[in-house]
């Protein structure tokens, strides 16, 4: 039987969803900052001082093909994060159908259309994957249906992957918990944090990933829980 390298593995071309904002933004900076090379794509991709792509990954044809020519235009792909992320808190009576498919389309349709079109690459590369969850991914709440219906999607999806692609690339969940981020950006009081809410700083969830896609070859980390040490929502 083999055994897995102690070498931590370089980092390389990262493809980043969401990669001008948030945790998405912070990744990307972790990367750079660890020798690797930010890819990012996001709607607005302007603030990015990465190399970056417009695009929506709910428009998931359109987004497959720009993972496959930002893939050629890079000479291949190391690794993925789909860090794109959005949520729409309220009763499921009282969300509109197209606002709620829309947090399913961005959450968890986007990650897997995101992911099918970086294989060929990743597999050329035995690159990895690492797909962003949320503690509400494994502790559903109420007025959360369509977030924990995503989130608890994209830890199935991410371990169906895990076993499909065993010995081709590298599969991590990161299970995140609330960061002090623009994601609660808009919302009425009874759904934003209050100032006192115990929040992780966005940097060291990046850190966290940096250290998944550095796992020696032939160890990975399939499943890694970060959030501020008083954070209600885990277990």
């Amino acid at each position: 039987m083999p055994i897995a390298s102690t070498e931590p593995t370089p980092l390389g071309r990262t493809l980043i969803t969401g990669g001008a904002a948030g945790l998405g933004a912070a990744v990307a900076d972790a990367i750079a900052e660890a020798g690797g090379t930010p890819l990012v794509i996001d709607l607005d991709p302007s603030s990015s001082p990465h190399k970056a792509w417009a695009g929506d990954v709910t428009d998931t044809r359109a987004i497959e093909r720009l993972v496959e020519q930002i893939a050629e235009e890079q000479g291949g792909l190391d690794a993925v994060v789909t860090a794109a992320g959005i949520d729409k808190p309220g009763r499921l009576d009282e969300i509109a159908g197209d606002v709620w498919e829309r947090v399913v389309a961005v959450n968890l349709l986007g990650t897997a259309a995101v992911v099918r079109a970086a294989l060929p690459a990743l597999t050329a590369t035995h690159g990895r994957v690492v797909t962003v969850a949320s503690s509400l991914g494994v502790r559903a709440v109420s007025d959360a249906t369509a977030y924990s219906a995503s989130k608890f999607g994209v830890i199935g999806f991410s371990r169906a992957l895990a076993a499909e692609t065993r010995g081709q690339i590298g599969v991590t969940t990161l299970i995140p918990a609330g960061m002090k981020t623009r994601f609660f950006d808009g919302r009425t009081p009874q759904y934003a944090p209050g100032p006192d809410a115990n929040l992780n700083d966005p940097a060291n969830v990046a850190n966290a990933v940096v250290y998944a896609l550095r796992s020696p070859r032939g160890s990975e980390i399939r499943e890694i829980s970060v959030m501020h040490e008083e954070e209600p929502s885990w277990p």
